[in-house]
């Protein structure tokens, strides 16, 4: 009896810890089932995305106010068109605004920074920002530096 008693504890543990780590990797993945957000949507290109995906946060002053919705090739202008849903409450962004694709720490995920501008006209659904800062590469970093340092031998 005691034995069956035991078995079935270290069953419901078992399942418990499977159903934790189920729930842990949808909220880390981004899958969440929270339901949606009023957004609108605002665009911007980028000589070079760097890494950045969709689903990438959006932050001003480094809180989350938008995700990225989809990153696209512009094959007229052979740059990279980020759009981006930002929610819609945050619906005072003046049009200057810029935008920079930045890394979370040395080598961790790339996102999108937003640095609020001085106009009194504010972006709304479908416009774009176009002051872009595109991702610093780590790759050509190197590359700059070594080729600099060959030059100069």
């Amino acid at each position: 009896m005691r034995s069956k008693r035991t078995e079935f504890f270290v069953g419901s543990f078992i399942v418990l810890g499977l159903l934790a780590f189920v729930y842990l990797a949808v909220q880390v993945s981004g899958l969440a089932f929270a339901g949606k957000k009023d957004t609108y949507q605002i665009v911007a290109r980028f000589d070079d995305i760097g890494g950045l995906t969709s689903r990438a946060k959006v932050t001003i002053a480094g809180v989350t106010v938008g995700t990225v919705e989809s990153i696209v090739l512009d094959k007229e202008l052979y740059m990279g068109l980020v759009t981006m849903n930002i929610d819609a409450d945050v619906n005072n962004i003046p049009i200057d605004s810029s935008i920079a694709i930045l890394t979370s720490g040395l080598l961790g995920e790339k996102y999108l920074g937003l640095s609020i501008g001085a106009e009194e006209e504010m972006l709304t659904n479908g416009e774009e920002i176009y002051d872009t800062q595109s991702a610093l590469v780590l790759e050509t970093l190197i590359s700059q530096f070594l080729f600099k340092s060959d030059s100069e031998d």
